[in-house]
């Protein structure tokens, strides 16, 4: 797991050449930020999912990870807690679901990460993540997700 500030991007680019270019579509998104919706970048290797929504209190937000692909969770208005912890640390509460490359968890006490405007998180395969969670109370967020094979 990395959490930092977009502009320090650079600093974790040499990870792999995908996640590099994933970095390079963040910013241009994050500079003029689309509706809602997925975003085709490089076919079924880099996607983003841009999102809006209202935080919620942890019990109300699920935890999850997923095998083929890394999240880059950039918040471009608001903040929220995105929860994380060791997939090897958390029990499944469904199993895996191929089609849509997740599995969900049965709640967690992990480890709270703040993310706020201007700021991702990237979890990999080997981490649980619980995202949407409020910092403090409840606020509206906007959010790029980047998803990239790995």
């Amino acid at each position: 797991m990395i959490a930092d500030r977009l502009e320090n991007a650079k600093l974790y680019a040499g990870a792999n050449a995908r996640l590099a270019k994933a970095f390079e579509h963040l910013r241009k998104l994050a500079a003029a930020l689309p509706a809602d919706g997925k975003i085709e970048l490089e076919g079924k290797d880099i996607y983003a999912v841009v999102q809006s929504y209202e935080t919620k209190p942890p019990a109300e937000k699920k935890w999850e990870a997923h095998q083929n692909y890394l999240d880059i969770q950039y918040v471009a208005e608001g903040k929220e807690l995105m929860g994380w912890a060791p997939v090897a640390k958390l029990a499944a509460s469904a199993p895996y679901n191929a089609e849509k490359d997740v599995i969900n968890f049965k709640e967690y006490a992990g480890t709270p990460v703040q993310v706020e405007k201007g700021c991702f998180a990237v979890f990999y395969p080997e981490d649980g993540h619980q995202p949407g969670v409020q910092w403090g109370s409840s606020e509206k967020v906007r959010k790029i997700v980047m998803k990239v094979r790995v």
